[in-house]
């Protein structure tokens, strides 16, 4: 996502909006989470909420706008968020595009196409070919 972001900061608006934790410790805790040390009860106070979102910044670099549900989750209501879901909110405040739920549904290319088709396809190099070993300085190969 943070690529997207980079590509079309310049022609929209970015929010990624926390709501509730989708793999927390004292609920279904997974494997994943352990290995990348991504463990947190659910936060039972917007504080605890706070708390994980910033932590989440801070170790990611994260530099997408970044909102923080209530705790009564009112927004993963409202847009049926939980565990993670794309929307495109267009300049009238109408919803231009929702995407399927995630993790299963969750698909960043759309997000990108949509993008691509209003403002322009943004084209990346590939990465080039990584350049051949020279030999040591003590003349050894």
């Amino acid at each position: 996502m943070v690529q997207i972001y980079n590509d079309y900061k310049d022609h929209a608006d970015f929010l990624t909006v926390y709501v509730r934790e989708a793999h927390p410790t004292d609920e279904w805790q997974m494997k994943s989470n352990v290995k990348e040390d991504v463990c947190y009860a659910q936060p039972k106070t917007l504080g605890q909420r706070v708390a994980i979102a910033n932590d989440f910044i801070k170790r990611f670099n994260y530099p997408i706008a970044f909102g923080i549900d209530d705790i009564n989750n009112a927004a993963e209501a409202a847009y049926s968020a939980w565990p993670e879901r794309f929307y495109i909110i267009d300049e009238t405040g109408r919803i231009a595009y929702r995407g399927g739920m995630g993790p299963f549904n969750y698909n960043p290319d759309e997000v990108r196409a949509w993008l691509a088709s209003r403002y322009g396809a943004v084209k990346h190099d590939p990465p080039g070919p990584t350049p051949p070993l020279k030999p040591s300085a003590t003349g050894s190969t």
